[in-house]
């Protein structure tokens, strides 16, 4: 019988506001490490209802995504995972008061570019520091490119 591979496909926002990023620290496996806001898809819905999710319940911050900044695929150097990572950039509303975050997310915080390279050890991956970098870039696609068939 053949084995079927799948990657874990996983979606991230990168916030922008006034020179900082907002980014998530969690708890994992190796101690707390910052991420953007990020996870999994979810059975019938689209990558873009998906990273709007994410990015509320991790940050209690409403996203409303604008552009796909890229596509990532990341092997774990353990070679257990490898996530498909679709990241878009866009606009946070207001921290909505009183709500409570995702089990593991100790905090959401706002991070400059240079306080993200200087913490890089304490990322949960290196696509952290590539999509804020293809951000800065001007990498951003309209979000007409993606199609969902439901």
């Amino acid at each position: 019988m053949i084995q079927r591979w799948k990657p874990n496909v996983t979606v991230a926002a990168v916030i922008e506001r006034k020179g900082r990023f907002l980014v998530v620290e969690e708890e994992t496996d190796e101690g707390l490490r910052f991420n953007q806001p990020a996870g999994h898809l979810e059975a019938g819905e689209s990558l873009v209802e998906a990273v709007a999710r994410e990015a509320v319940e991790e940050t209690a911050h409403p996203f409303t995504p604008e552009y796909l900044v890229g596509i990532y695929l990341w092997p774990r150097p353990q070679g257990d995972i490898t996530y498909l990572r679709f990241a878009f950039g866009g606009l946070a509303g207001e921290e909505i008061a009183g709500r409570t975050l995702d089990t593991g997310i100790v905090r959401a915080v706002w991070m400059t570019f240079d306080e993200l390279r200087a913490t890089r050890e304490r990322h949960r991956s290196p696509l952290i520091m590539q999509c804020v970098e293809d951000w800065l870039a001007g990498r951003r696609h309209g979000l007409d490119i993606l199609h969902c068939y439901n």
